[in-house]
């Protein structure tokens, strides 16, 4: 299974990461989405699309109308996928960072990978398990480098990832 996790949109996705995301047989957004748009581009027939809510994922900085979706959102999932477990949250409530994949890997420890996102900053970290994985940032704001997302390919016997970085975007277009 071909899964591309993502997080902090901050309602723009780039179309990089958007292509990663069809070409997968689901999407996992760690929070900071930042209106339903970004969800919807998401939406393609057999991509399945999991999110979470960041700490900006609030109604004053959604629009008025996408507040309906705004409002389904959890602040963590747990997806079983094959060979195991991946959970997702957004991380804000996860402490100062040199603690932070220790607390994370106390949410579901039989899990087979933490994804969170908060940071923006992309790292895999899988000196222990349950892995701890933030994609970066997919969007425009703040990418350290350019956006990023990852693509972890699920099986039964393994996982494997992928991390994609993409050249920053100058200007105006995505």
């Amino acid at each position: 299974m071909r899964v591309t996790i993502l997080s902090d949109t901050h309602g723009a996705l780039d179309a990089r990461v958007l292509d990663q995301a069809h070409r997968s047989a689901m999407a996992v957004h760690a929070g900071d989405i930042g209106c339903a748009a970004v969800l919807s581009e998401l939406r393609q027939p057999g991509v399945t699309v999991i999110a979470v809510r960041g700490n900006n994922d609030v109604s004053f900085k959604w629009p008025r109308e996408d507040r309906v979706v705004l409002d389904t959102l959890p602040e963590q999932q747990c997806i079983d996928l094959p060979g195991g477990r991946l959970v997702v949250v957004h991380g804000h409530r996860a402490g100062s960072v040199s603690h932070r994949h220790d607390r994370l890997r106390r949410i579901d420890p039989l899990a087979h990978a933490i994804v969170y996102g908060h940071s923006h900053r992309l790292c895999v970290d899988r000196d222990a398990r349950p892995w701890v994985l933030n994609p970066g940032a997919a969007g425009r704001s703040r990418t350290y480098g350019g956006p990023s997302c990852i693509i972890l390919h699920a099986t039964e016997r393994r996982w494997r990832l992928e991390v994609l970085r993409f050249a920053p975007v100058t200007g105006r277009h995505r």
